[in-house]
């Protein structure tokens, strides 16, 4: 089985999507495409950064992930085909692999130069038709990662959201929000790990919650709950409601969870 993934900002109305799975099929018609997203905003390079990390590990090995969220499409930016986990990347060196390269060793990292494997001519601002598609079906053929170009080492790693831990509690921030307004943090749960109860408290946009909840129904219909989420973080969010608008609160918003000095860790 050969997959490739797609996530992109580029919706559905235009067509986009559908061109790029068509010139990988006529490359590579054994291949199955999956789409993780087309509705990452325009250019919001940080949700796609958040949405690969907590995809790419879900498909098999030896899947091409290819990620086209591109706002320097047609400029110097350069183009990445990257080995880690057992897994491939194509991207845009723009830091939306940052999370791939701060969480996983990568095996291997090539600028893709290489037009043989290029549609035959490259518009300037469709790199996701005429460069990605093609070389992610190249890929999923079994071409090997170092046929596309050199090996670079001075690629963008991106900037990571800040986590700090101390003794009084966890500070990050809001890295995502999801389709239904939930904040999702940078807070793992593995910081939060045996603490519980009332006296544990989560700040965030000028309110705070007390403790934690296991799930959306735990709290009453529209009130303000936290409770780590699917994606194994922190996340703020309301019952039957909004926490984006409720706190008219948006990606890089401050959030602190503080230990109670009674509180302590059920190791």
């Amino acid at each position: 089985m050969q997959v490739i993934t797609l996530l992109t900002d580029f919706g559905s109305r235009d067509g986009f999507v559908g061109i790029m799975k068509g010139v990988m099929l006529g490359i590579c018609p054994r291949a199955r495409i999956v789409d993780i997203s087309h509705d990452i905003a325009p250019q919001d390079v940080e949700a796609a950064a958040f949405v690969l990390k907590n995809s790419f590990a879900f498909f098999p090995k030896g899947t091409v992930h290819t990620v086209v969220v591109d706002p320097g499409v047609g400029s110097q930016r350069r183009v990445l085909g990257v080995a880690a986990a057992g897994h491939i990347f194509l991207a845009p060196d723009n830091g939306v692999l940052k999370y791939i390269f701060a969480e996983q060793e990568a095996e291997s990292v090539v600028e893709v130069k290489n037009a043989q494997y290029f549609l035959p001519e490259v518009s300037q601002t469709f790199h996701g038709r005429d460069i990605f598609a093609p070389v992610a079906a190249h890929l999923a053929k079994g071409l090997a990662l170092g046929k596309l170009g050199p090996e670079i080492r001075d690629y963008q790693r991106g900037r990571l959201p800040v986590l700090e831990v101390d003794e009084q509690g966890v500070r990050g921030e809001v890295v995502y929000i999801d389709r239904f307004g939930n904040l999702i943090s940078n807070i793992p749960a593995t910081d939060l790990a045996g603490l519980s109860g009332p006296d544990l408290r989560i700040d965030v946009a000028g309110r705070s919650i007390r403790g934690l909840s296991t799930c959306y129904a735990e709290a009453a219909a529209g009130k303000l709950l936290a409770l780590v989420g699917s994606s194994g973080f922190l996340e703020i969010a309301v019952n039957g409601g909004n926490a984006r608008q409720t706190l008219r609160c948006e990606v890089g918003a401050s959030v602190r969870v503080r230990f109670a000095k009674q509180q302590t860790r059920k190791n």
